[in-house]
């Protein structure tokens, strides 16, 4: 019976890189010259500091430009709260969100019950398996899925037939 799991990854080098990157692009800009602005990476806990709000804000657009050049899709990362280090510094938290959750699932299940397609959906974990007799309703699926879920990189792996 064919089937696919639609899941949620990302590269872990291609974000270790892009980390990389953006701090060696904040050390050599202008404008944070003398300025404690640089990028932590703790495997997929990445944290922003900067002296202020507003370069913390820049660097994050530099993060998210550079994770853009490297093909990760920026709608995995969660940015956290602003906490307020010594003095004027800031911090901010961003996770790099990985696998669909558990509530996303639900909704991505009851969108494909809903859409009377003949296929069915199941979750399995941190990803969502889509099963059907027929190639053409399971493309159909994809879709549909493209379509409507616009706030989670998702990707479709295992396409079996």
């Amino acid at each position: 019976m064919p089937s696919f799991d639609i899941v949620s990854q990302v590269d872990k080098q291609e974000i270790r890189n892009a980390t990389e990157q953006a701090n060696k692009e904040i050390t050599n800009r202008f404008d944070f010259k003398g300025s404690d602005a640089r990028i932590e990476q703790n495997e997929l806990q990445l944290t922003a500091f900067a002296d202020d709000e507003f370069k913390l804000g820049q660097v994050l657009d530099v993060l998210r430009g550079r994770l853009t050049k490297r093909n990760v899709d920026v709608r995995c990362l969660e940015l956290g709260a602003i906490e307020k280090i010594s003095g004027d510094k800031a911090k901010r938290p961003v996770t790099v969100r990985v696998g669909v959750p558990q509530d996303k699932g639900k909704a991505i299940v009851k969108l494909v019950k809903d859409a009377k397609l003949k296929v069915q959906a199941s979750i399995q974990g941190d990803t969502v398996r889509v099963s059907g007799a027929k190639k053409d309703d399971l493309q159909a699926t994809m879709q549909l899925v493209r379509k409507s879920v616009t706030d989670l990189p998702l990707q479709f792996v295992n396409f079996r037939d």
